[in-house]
């Protein structure tokens, strides 16, 4: 729900966002949501959000990047009220001894009491989780992180397959850069779409991304089997995705027999090569309409798919949103 607050002048009254860090947090976990609160500022032309740094004690902490950030205050002695807690993930070494902080744990217990709503980015979800945040909510974290976090919190219904999950006033992240798409969907809910599209399009992000927790893009995957058998081929799929292939000739391009290149391919890339190929073929669709001026026939054949149809009800299945749908987020006054 949006929540436009207005002074009577017309000027936003600032919502103080307090994020939860400690020495081995994460730093992209702190800094992407950052920069799309400060961009928020930026475009608004105001302070829409005024942000603090909290942490065991207010002065320097050291991320797990190695570099040094200044903590405004605090945690247990920031009597401000806040909007929103953001509480941030870090590596193994680091998020154990934040589990271990019993202070830590037993303040964000105490978290509703102090803000309007509470999100974790990354593997934060452990701390909200062990604090009882997430007890009877769905929640994420990190790929790498989800089976952990099903194992040590059986109350928690974990979705190993979203960006981000939003279960009343608690939010949780998929890993690092996820906390950014979250950001985005706080500043929409608060601002309305227009401006957090305008912030995601100076960030030159999706304000909302393609896909799943498939944080794994059909072009990071292949870049992770190349120099295996199927390198060459996948370097040509990726250059021409649109161009209609049967399962004979890409087992003839990798010089493999079909049954063999059905097996190599699902173990080289997780997927079949006609599902592999419809991701490469959305992908190229999405980077189309984010350009606006072509109809959507003209997008689907483009990229590979048979008819408009064939597309709609791909892109649908995918993105769970129409062609025309999806485009009218980025040129929401121009008709498709």
């Amino acid at each position: 729900m949006k929540t436009n607050d207005h002074t009577k002048k017309g000027a936003p009254v600032p919502r103080t966002v307090g994020i939860v860090a400690y020495d081995g947090a994460e730093l992209l976990d702190i800094t992407g949501p950052v920069e799309v609160f400060n961009m928020l500022n930026r475009c608004l032309g105001a302070t829409g959000y005024r942000v603090v740094l909290l942490a065991e004690q207010a002065g320097p902490l050291v991320s797990a990047a190695g570099m040094r950030l200044v903590a405004d205050a605090a945690w247990q002695e920031f009597a401000a009220p806040l909007d929103t807690l953001v509480v941030v993930g870090s590596p193994d070494e680091a998020l154990n001894r934040a589990l271990a902080d019993r202070a830590l744990v037993n303040w964000l217990r105490d978290a509703p009491r102090r803000a309007r709503r509470v999100v974790s980015v990354c593997t934060g979800a452990f701390l909200l989780a062990e604090a009882g945040l997430l007890e009877g909510r769905r929640a994420t974290t990190h790929w790498m992180d989800l089976e952990r976090l099903e194992a040590s919190y059986p109350g928690v219904s974990v979705e190993g397959d979203a960006i981000y999950v939003r279960d009343g006033a608690v939010a949780t992240s998929a890993g690092v850069t996820a906390g950014i798409d979250l950001s985005l969907a706080l500043v929409e809910e608060d601002f309305g779409r227009a401006l957090a599209l305008a912030v995601a399009r100076r960030l030159v992000m999706y304000l909302k991304r393609p896909g799943g927790q498939a944080q794994f893009s059909t072009q990071l995957r292949a870049q992770m089997v190349e120099g295996g058998a199927l390198a060459g081929l996948l370097a040509r799929l990726r250059e021409q995705p649109a161009r209609q292939y049967t399962v004979q000739e890409l087992a003839q391009l990798a010089a493999m027999s079909p049954r063999n290149f059905a097996r190599v391919f699902a173990r080289e890339t997780g997927t079949t090569p006609a599902r592999y190929l419809e991701q490469l073929r959305l992908e190229r669709a999405i980077a189309l309409l984010e350009r606006g001026e072509l109809p959507i026939g003209c997008v689907a054949q483009q990229s590979g798919f048979s008819c408009a149809e064939q597309f709609r009800r791909s892109f649908q299945k995918q993105m769970g949103v129409s062609p025309v749908g999806y485009r009218k987020r980025f040129f929401p006054e121009e008709v498709p």
